[in-house]
């Protein structure tokens, strides 16, 4: 057994560094907290290379006294607890004592800092916990730090840092978090010399929700406002039809503090259960006011996380407040009578040019589309007609067809008639109808084939788009005017990542200044659905993909929304037009599944129908 040793106080305070300091964004949080703490109404932060290389963080807070600086880095230094027992009741954001010593542990550190009633400041410099120089200097009120190549003696923890756009992003989102937690600061965040938020500082919550996520979720909010036994509660839930494909948008805030809570979560969630789709979320920016001896704060190093007494009384009633107001609202999303037909793009006009579209009107005539006059309802294959182009970006042979092998579609492969598919059966077959509007029956010898409308329309787009990705070529539909959304940080970062393989199917989006992107054109077979729905929805998507992702699982992922735009059930389809989508689901090579799996196509023999009727008894 190896010799019991004492550990090195540079070990030690590596160790500490690895619970506290995970990457540039732990950095951020610990020093923006120590700011507020200290009483800053102005806190800037600005990065470079996502925080690796420079992160600068100035405050118009109270400043530390010269003397108390070199103490300040020690481990368990603090100036806001005294005892044990302050730990039920702390009201400030950092308190264990241990974020400066951690940073300065893996970082060169350069902290300068003045009080408003010294006449200078201070100038402290701290390279991997060992102290370079103390000096007076002249400074403004407040404190500066500056932390320089992160993770410089700790290369193995360096190298698992993602890159510096997702470091960059991370950092954005915990700021946007500070914000709406302190409205009463103004925060300026600038990465790589651009300023990416700027708050006033004004108090307001909607006014900071509306530049933080844009108009059309601050338009959409309801206020809550509410004084109950276990907490009082106010701030805004999202209406229904504000929602994403992850919890990012769901903000909650507890005594000031952003925090995590399965228990709340799941509180929320639960109130929206009737009002969402199935793995759609909400937006919340909800406020929580809880009694100090109720929380235990002291859970986790980054102080994310905490502990609730009365879990199911506080569920209960979360639970019972956001479903009240939800039920009390008219919640029919209002539609502005201008607003133009989503369905079909009309042929090319004039628009009205408003200020952002002049500067593209001279390039939406040149890409204009002009569609036939035949009536086309939604999802029908008859197609527009377009402008095409071709794409020499996608290597020939780099994309391999994924044939999808559920269950389901091997159980439909093998009760199919093996001549089902050919030309001559074709003629065969009768179609019988529609039933319930979705499903279509349809007779052959001595079967019954029953044909799912949304699954097969959904099969026969996927497979045109993967047609024309073989082919190098796409159609694209110029949109007048253009879409503009406004992308959080997850999604910006999520665009530009899979940029090159969204630009092969034909979308031309374009940065319209900040967090607002504009799309000026789309894959032709996306013209009469929503947009800007389906757009958000792919980039939450691409948010949830985990490990690594080759460009081929990319593309198809792009593909496979084309299915958003194959005709849904309960829509009533004519003969002619069913007729059109079985004759080209049949030409397929695997027309059996959709692109998610589920069948196109099952069947009932004669004889298992007569045996139902009791008109066979073996």
């Amino acid at each position: 057994m190896s010799k019991i040793e004492l550990l090195s106080q540079e070990t030690i305070d590596k160790i500490a560094a690895g619970e506290v300091v995970e990457r540039p964004c732990s950095v951020v949080k610990e020093l923006v907290e120590n700011a507020i703490d200290a009483g800053a109404s102005a806190i800037t932060v600005e990065i470079k290379d996502g925080g690796t290389t420079l992160i600068r963080i100035t405050d118009n807070g109270c400043g530390i006294e010269g003397e108390e600086v070199p103490l300040a880095f020690l481990r368990h230094s603090t100036s806001k607890i005294r005892s044990a027992e302050d730990l039920m009741c702390v009201h400030s954001l950092g308190f264990r004592g241990e974020a400066l010593s951690s940073i300065a542990a893996v970082a060169r550190v350069e902290l300068i800092t003045k009080t408003a009633d010294a006449l200078t400041g201070t100038r402290y410099l701290i390279e991997g916990s060992k102290e370079v120089s103390n000096e007076e200097i002249g400074a403004p009120d407040g404190t500066t730090f500056l932390v320089k190549d992160l993770f410089f003696n700790t290369p193995a923890r360096r190298k698992f840092l993602k890159t510096p756009h997702t470091e960059g992003t991370y950092i954005s989102d915990m700021l946007e978090k500070l914000a709406l937690s302190h409205p009463d600061i103004s925060f300026k965040y600038i990465n790589n010399n651009q300023t990416r938020l700027h708050t006033s500082g004004n108090g307001n919550h909607k006014d900071l929700i509306y530049h933080i996520y844009g108009r059309d979720i601050a338009s959409s909010l309801l206020e809550v406002n509410y004084e109950g036994e276990y907490f009082s509660l106010t701030g805004y839930i999202g209406k229904p039809e504000i929602n994403r494909g992850n919890r990012n948008y769901e903000n909650y805030f507890i005594n000031g503090r952003y925090i995590k809570s399965n228990i709340l979560s799941k509180a929320i969630e639960e109130a929206y259960r009737n009002f969402l789709m199935q793995h759609q979320y909400p937006f919340t920016v909800l406020y929580f006011t809880f009694p100090d001896n109720t929380l235990d704060v002291n859970v986790h190093p980054t102080k994310m996380e905490l502990r609730f007494g009365n879990n199911q009384e506080i569920y209960k009633e979360l639970c019972d407040v956001i479903f009240k107001i939800l039920s009390h609202k008219e919640l029919i999303p209002e539609v502005p009578v201008d607003e133009p037909e989503k369905k079909m793009p009309p042929v090319y006009k004039e628009p009205i040019p408003e200020p952002f579209e002049k500067r593209r009107i001279n390039e939406l005539r040149q890409n204009h589309i002009s569609y036939s006059s035949d009536p086309v309802k939604p999802g029908i294959i008859k197609e527009p007609v377009q402008t095409s182009r071709k794409s020499s970006e996608v290597p020939a042979g780099s994309w391999k067809e994924k044939t999808v092998k559920d269950t389901a579609s091997q159980m439909t492969l093998e009760s199919l008639s093996p001549d089902f598919l050919t030309e001559d059966a074709r003629k065969k077959h009768r179609i019988i109808g529609q039933l319930f509007k979705t499903y279509w029956l349809i007779e052959y010898e001595d079967k019954l084939y029953i044909m799912d409308q949304h699954a097969a329309h959904e099969k026969v787009l996927y497979e045109r788009m993967m047609a024309k990705l073989k082919e190098k070529e796409f159609t694209s539909q110029s949109i007048s005017p253009p879409i503009v959304l406004s992308l959080d940080a997850k999604e910006q970062e999520m665009l530009e990542k899979y940029m090159p393989q969204i630009q092969r199917f034909g979308y031309e989006v374009e940065n319209f200044g900040g967090r607002e992107y504009m799309i000026s054109a789309v894959p032709d077979n996306l013209y009469h659905i929503d947009m800007k729905d389906l757009f958000i929805e792919m980039l939450d998507d691409f948010s949830n993909l985990t490990g690594r992702q080759t460009p081929e699982l990319i593309l198809e992922k792009v593909a496979t929304m084309s299915c958003k735009a194959a005709v849904k059930g309960n829509n009533k389809l004519s003969l002619p037009e069913v007729d059109a989508l079985i004759t080209e689901l049949l030409t397929l090579d695997n027309p059996f599944c959709c692109p998610h799996g589920r069948p196109t196509i099952i069947s009932m023999s004669k004889y298992e129908i007569e045996k139902k009727f009791k008109r066979v008894v073996s």
